[in-house]
């Protein structure tokens, strides 16, 4: 049976549009950081190759490339972690220029998938679609721990809103945010998804 995460993995993916505490164990990530406009085509660039990376593993089977304890599964979504470069920090009011914004884009790979893999996977894509961003793709485990999160429902210039709400839950219950820096799960392809109907998990860690 295909493992499909949305079923499966819900405490991670399928939270309720109110905040709640989570533990997130570590899980593995072909990961690119960057800087700047998420609307840039740099960004659009980045999230074409870790997808061409994700599918090169999901389709190993039919190349005979699988790896040992291979299952089925659905591609894990996309995810980036956010935070403001040294400029954006100084000049953050509350607001805030795209151009400042600093990223780690990823998308998790299944249990099965280890470095040494995913080093396999890097060279072979490499060389069957080249693409200058590979260099820049690395493999990470990754493990965010004690956080708090919610459904966001809408557009993501609206998640100031959603935040808000998350920081006013963890100051109730006592839990203190570890940074301004965040987490957020694209569970809609913002392509062919109208703004209001865009479905985002947000995550920040808490101590």
């Amino acid at each position: 049976m295909k493992h499909e995460w949305r079923k499966k993995e819900k405490q991670y993916y399928g939270p309720k549009q109110k905040p709640e505490k989570v533990d997130i164990p570590a899980f593995g990530f072909f990961i690119i950081d960057g800087e700047g406009n998420p609307n840039s085509d740099a960004f659009a660039e980045a999230i074409g190759v870790l997808y061409s990376l994700s599918y090169a593993i999901r389709m190993s089977p039919k190349k005979d490339r699988a790896p040992k304890d291979y299952f089925e599964y659905t591609v894990y979504p996309l995810e980036g972690i956010w935070d403001l470069n040294e400029q954006g920090r100084a000049e953050y009011d509350g607001t805030f220029d795209k151009n400042n914004l600093v990223y780690r884009l990823m998308i998790r790979q299944p249990n099965f998938v280890d470095k040494a893999y995913a080093a396999q996977v890097i060279e072979w894509v490499k060389k069957e679609k080249p693409h200058p961003l590979l260099e820049q793709v690395s493999f990470e485990f990754i493990e965010d721990g004690p956080s708090v999160q919610m459904l966001h429902l809408g557009p993501y210039d609206d998640e100031p809103a959603s935040f808000k709400q998350m920081q006013a839950f963890a100051d109730a219950e006592g839990l203190k945010r570890k940074s301004m820096v965040h987490r957020e799960i694209y569970l809609s392809d913002a392509r062919k998804t109208a703004p209001e109907k865009l479905k985002t998990v947000l995550r920040f860690w808490i101590s």
